[in-house]
């Protein structure tokens, strides 16, 4: 396996982590709720798994206890922001600090504790012996599978369905759809909690497939790199899927860059996928200065639904 194959297999198992962190954004600000919330839902996630795991070696009861615990944070974030009409960026830095702190207390008893298995992985003989395909597709782990096809379904979804149709309505003209008759507050809801399980998955993806241990504050910043995903991929699943990998690539690119030389200080290719992050969003901040930016046009706006008598 040469590098550059190397480097295509360490991306796909990096970036797959932010491909769901990304698309339970994109499914919570599609029906235009704002999540910033993202890095403490996947460092819950994340513990979760951990503890869930050790105590269980169950994969369906860890992932069904992951979904569990970041969907009682969605609705928490959904009552904040759809009911109460909170302030979306504040409810969701709160849920950031408070997924960090309270993720560290749990998970303070079993840090460092390596997990006794891993996710199954799915092995495709027909395909392992073709160059570079092979070795990207052969071995792949049944969360990355099921990652190609949650992207392709909620492509779907929200392009080819009447369901998708409401979502991005109420993103984009909330009282519109509710005059058609579209519970907006309800569907809102549903999204929020559905996304937030997602961003849930991706953390409990890196601690069970990246790094099979809980170390606090693992996340280590990806839950913000997938909101800038989020903005990479105009809302849309499949580019969510290239810029995820992307960033997997950049990611993995400084150990792979300290296997090379060690010339360079490791505190400095650590920064490459941030300050490669900071650099893209100036130039489509530039590019895209007097085009409309993709995002929903409600995104951020609370709902006041008027008083009917």
């Amino acid at each position: 396996m040469d590098l550059f194959t190397q480097l295509l297999v360490a991306a796909v198992s990096s970036g797959t982590p932010l491909l769901f962190a990304t698309l339970g954004g994109i499914l919570i600000e599609r029906s235009g709720i704002i999540q910033l919330g993202a890095e403490g839902l996947m460092l819950m996630g994340a513990v979760t798994a951990c503890l869930t795991y050790l105590n269980t070696e169950s994969l369906p009861i860890t992932l069904l206890a992951v979904f569990a615990v970041c969907a009682l944070l969605g609705v928490l974030h959904a009552f904040l922001t759809v009911t109460l009409h909170a302030n979306q960026i504040v409810s969701g830095l709160a849920m950031t600090m408070f997924g960090s702190g309270f993720s560290a207390y749990l998970g303070k008893s079993v840090s460092g504790t390596p997990l006794p298995m891993s996710v199954p992985k799915l092995h495709l003989p027909w395909i392992e012996n073709v160059p570079v395909i092979g070795d990207l597709f052969g071995r792949l782990d049944m969360l990355t599978w099921f990652s190609f096809l949650l992207v392709i379904v909620m492509h779907l979804f929200i392009h080819r369905t009447s369901w998708g149709l409401h979502m991005r309505a109420i993103g984009d003209n909330p009282s519109t759809a509710d005059v058609m008759g579209i519970h907006v507050q309800a569907f809102r809801y549903g999204y929020v909690i559905v996304g937030s399980m997602l961003i849930g998955l991706a953390g409990a993806d890196l601690l069970l497939v990246y790094s099979p241990t809980w170390i606090e504050g693992m996340t280590a910043g990806r839950g913000w790199i997938a909101v800038a995903l989020i903005i990479f991929a105009r809302w849309n699943p499949l580019r969510a899927l290239f810029c995820a990998y992307f960033f997997g690539a950049l990611d993995t690119l400084g150990f792979r860059i300290q296997l090379i030389t060690s010339h360079i200080p490791p505190y400095f290719l650590k920064m490459i996928p941030y300050i490669l992050t900071i650099l893209v969003l100036m130039v489509l901040g530039y590019r895209n200065r007097n085009k409309p930016s993709g995002s929903p046009e409600a995104l951020g706006v609370p709902y006041i639904r008027e008083q009917r008598f």
